[in-house]
């Protein structure tokens, strides 16, 4: 395969792979190549991506895995679109994830989706690139999952002092009432964020 095909399909599997990121010998493993070439491809791009001013992204290494992210550079732009008031619409599944975090805290992704029932890879990104949420520690044992906590904008959303003036949740559980408040609270939720 020629090499900047084979460029190409790294940029999609980073791009694919988002925060997760990939470690070389993933890389190596998908494209069926050696370890070594799969680094020197890596290293190309990384080169290409620095030495292009007009490109917005680069390849970066973090914790032994390679990810695509925005240039430093363009980080003014980034915040204000991530502040735009309209680019605040939260999805149903960012919401529940939302409300899960917030009165769990911490929490790690697998215990939300224990609750959820479904994936939240992507509400989890979804709210950290809104600041809503934030990595506020690790969990003990074995893979020492990543903790999420709300953040002081969550706060500032909401017009919260501090997480203990969240509304309490009920003791008794029916589930026509929590159907009930879940909605009301999501509606509300989607009214502050749209306003």
């Amino acid at each position: 395969m020629e090499k900047n095909q084979l460029k190409g399909i790294v940029e999609s599997l980073l791009f694919a792979a988002g925060d997760e990121g990939l470690t070389v010998k993933q890389l190596a493993e998908v494209l069926e190549i050696t370890g070594e070439r799969a680094q020197e491809l890596l290293n190309e791009m990384k080169q290409e991506y620095t030495q292009n001013e007009s490109r917005g992204i680069s390849v970066v290494q973090l914790a032994g895995t390679y990810q695509l992210a925005t240039k430093k550079a363009n980080a003014d732009y980034l915040k204000k679109l991530v502040e735009a008031p309209g680019t605040t619409h939260l999805s149903q599944a960012a919401l529940e994830t939302l409300a899960i975090i917030a009165y769990k805290q911490p929490i790690t992704r697998v215990e939300i989706e224990e609750i959820r029932g479904v994936k939240t890879e992507r509400p989890i990104h979804t709210l950290a690139a809104k600041a809503l949420i934030k990595e506020v520690g690790r969990a003990e044992g074995t893979g020492r999952a990543i903790l999420y906590g709300t953040t002081k904008e969550f706060l500032d959303y909401f017009g919260l002092r501090s997480i203990d003036e969240l509304p309490p949740l009920p003791d008794k559980v029916d589930e026509e009432f929590v159907q009930e408040e879940a909605d009301l609270f999501f509606d509300k939720f989607q009214e502050a964020i749209d306003s």
